[in-house]
């Protein structure tokens, strides 16, 4: 288990991440973020006991793009599809998979807006990924969507 793997005194480098999760996926969705949002990612340790244990953040200005849990074999994203958002939202979730619409759908709203953690094994989640944190922040490299 990642968080048995690398306490918070044992940061993990990026390579360790990618090596534990073994899926071109990861490598792929981290490249799309830092190539079309000019973001670095951000390496942060989590005690929430929902998803204890290192996660990579990444931002744009100060907005949240996405924050990425790792997982052997595949990983976590955690995409916050803000209430203002939400009307842009309903319009691009008929486009997702059903594993995402059945997602958003049952995932409550709050004053905030709707906390999304798509689990990430195949490429169409990866594309929801894009497509929600699209939403969140229009890319600026429009080649890389």
């Amino acid at each position: 288990m990642w968080s048995e793997l690398y306490s918070s005194n044992n940061k993990p480098t990026f390579e360790n991440v990618s090596d534990f999760i073994n899926n071109s996926l990861w490598d792929e969705l981290c490249v799309y973020v830092e190539n079309t949002y000019s973001t670095s990612p951000n390496m942060e340790f989590s005690n929430c006991s929902m998803q204890k244990g290192w996660n990579i953040k990444y931002k744009k200005s100060s907005k949240s793009l996405c924050t990425l849990y790792p997982m052997d074999g595949y990983f976590f994203a955690l995409v916050v599809i803000g209430k203002k958002e939400l009307p842009e939202a309903n319009i691009v979730i008929p486009t997702c998979s059903p594993y995402t619409q059945n997602l958003f759908s049952v995932t409550p709203s709050s004053n905030i807006g709707k906390w999304l953690m798509l689990e990430v094994r195949d490429k169409s989640a990866q594309e929801d990924v894009k497509k929600l944190i699209q939403l969140r922040v229009k890319p600026l490299n429009k080649r890389q969507v």
